[in-house]
């Protein structure tokens, strides 16, 4: 029972103290043991005093206790609103079973969406990054305190305007860490203009390892070792199969290399030609990789599996060229279960020379190996890649030119000295006749003064990364069917 005198109208605040009636209030509370728990409260209504008020009567609250229009306590409330921020819906359900609280999956949802947001106070420096909702399709924008690593806020979309207008409605940040993307600086610009864009040094790091792999692909004949013809000629099965450079096949390869490449001057990127010609991303890639069509349709038969494997080594024990082998050769491996015919036993020993036939040369490591060779720190590299990566640096220029760009941008990157060297750094890259290093150091000045602050200032989207693969993990938690909404009171209050 409540026993204060008077009581304030939830209406106007006023306060009364005439009573209007009594009656018993029921609320459900945590549960006690396995059994669930409920309090009685006698409470009273009183009149409410002020005639411009609305309301005529009124109900006494208990603070701390009971909520207008609740039929739970506070206690009970607290609880199922921190199982709701943990487990959402279905899953914070089954756990409030568990522990004897009976609500509901919507009543979960309902409680967390009705929490307040936490307030948001003075920001220096600001992490802007994007994350998927539906990767490929619908994306959105999270922003961090770099300072404290905690999320301030999570906007719809990854576009300029909700970024500027953000920035528009609260107090704005002396920095502000973002990615590339264009869509950003142009948001960042427009909502807080006197704050320093840094771009980050990560982004930019992978920025110039795409721009080695295509330049390693544009010189992938340079990564084979040179391999001189036995003095008897090349065997049957070193010989490379022959193109009709006018076949059909010949000229599907040059219109779709054309087809791809002409996509790719306009600006799209690989996911979108894909989306666009409805292929795949990686034949996209091998179209985009090359620099020819030539490079398409010229190289090695392809080894594919026989039924005659298991029997090759035997075949080579006891393969002599005198009269009547093959068919002796045949009959064994026949009696020792090979199914094939006598044709398969024949073209296969007349590739055979010799007894002792040299073995094939190893193949050239491939143009993603290549590349990481090159971008990864030498301390990091084994010492029989390094022997590889020299040797194939003294056989191509061009690629030993790429190698002391990328040795020297990453000096300037881990120093932070971007502020002395960057500028010649482009210039030696844009001067160095490598097309791709060219267009990476173009890409560079179109964003001229957030890089040169990425590569001086010491902050970066670090922070703002892991928040994002948390935010993965929330959003696989709710299998994405209770939308934007409970996601980000979950990411600003969990």
């Amino acid at each position: 029972m409540v026993r204060a005198e008077t009581a304030d109208c939830a209406a106007c605040g006023g306060v009364s103290g005439r009573v209007h009636s009594r009656y018993r209030r029921r609320l459900a509370d945590v549960a006690v043991g396995d059994r669930p728990a409920e309090l009685w409260l006698l409470v009273r209504r009183f009149f409410c005093d002020n005639l411009a008020c609305a309301a005529k009567t009124f109900v006494e609250q208990v603070a701390g206790l009971t909520r207008r229009r609740c039929r739970i306590s506070e206690l009970l409330r607290r609880t199922l609103t921190a199982i709701g921020l943990a487990l959402a819906g279905r899953a914070g359900a089954r756990l409030a079973a568990a522990l004897g609280l009976r609500t509901s999956r919507n009543s979960l949802i309902r409680m967390v969406k009705a929490l307040p947001d936490p307030p948001v106070g003075p920001v220096k420096v600001l992490g802007v990054d994007d994350f998927a909702l539906k990767r490929g399709h619908v994306y959105g924008t999270v922003l961090i305190d770099c300072q404290t690593r905690k999320v301030i806020d999570l906007l719809p979309g990854r576009d300029a305007t909700p970024l500027a207008e953000w920035l528009a409605g609260h107090p704005a940040p002396e920095v502000i860490c973002r990615d590339r993307s264009g869509a950003y600086a142009d948001g960042a610009r427009t909502g807080a203009p006197g704050a320093l864009q840094v771009a980050d040094r990560f982004h930019l790091w992978q920025n110039l390892a795409v721009a080695v792999e295509r330049c390693v692909a544009g010189h992938k004949a340079c990564l084979a070792d040179p391999v001189a013809a036995p003095p008897d000629g090349p065997t049957a099965s070193d010989r490379v199969e022959p193109v009709d450079p006018t076949g059909p096949m010949a000229e599907r390869r040059r219109e779709h290399h054309a087809l791809v490449h002409g996509l790719l001057a306009r600006g799209m990127g690989i996911r979108e030609i894909a989306r666009y010609l409805g292929w795949g991303r990686h034949t996209v890639q091998r179209y985009a990789r090359a620099a020819t069509w030539q490079q398409l349709v010229v190289g090695r038969r392809r080894q594919l599996p026989s039924s005659l494997d298991p029997f090759k080594k035997f075949l080579r024990e006891h393969w002599t060229a005198r009269r009547g082998a093959i068919c002796d050769l045949y009959q064994q491996v026949a009696a020792q279960g090979f199914g094939g015919s006598y044709s398969t036993v024949r073209d296969f020993l007349r590739t055979l020379t010799a007894p002792d036939q040299p073995a094939p040369p190893p193949a050239p490591p491939s143009v993603r190996r290549v590349a990481g060779w090159i971008c990864r720190h030498p301390d990091n590299l084994p010492e029989r890649d390094t022997l590889r990566l020299k040797t194939i640096l003294a056989r191509c220029p061009e690629l030993d030119a790429t190698f002391d760009l990328v040795r020297s941008f990453a000096a300037m990157l881990t120093g932070r000295t971007g502020s002395k060297h960057l500028t010649s750094w482009i210039t030696t890259a844009s001067t160095s006749g490598l097309a791709t290093m060219t267009a990476f150091a173009k890409g560079l000045t179109l964003d001229l003064d957030a890089v040169t602050a990425g590569l001086t200032q010491p902050w970066n989207s670090g922070p703002v990364e892991g928040n994002v693969n948390r935010i993965k993990m929330l959003k696989r938690q709710m299998y994405g069917r209770a939308g934007f909404d409970l996601l980000r009171k979950r990411v600003l209050l969990a």
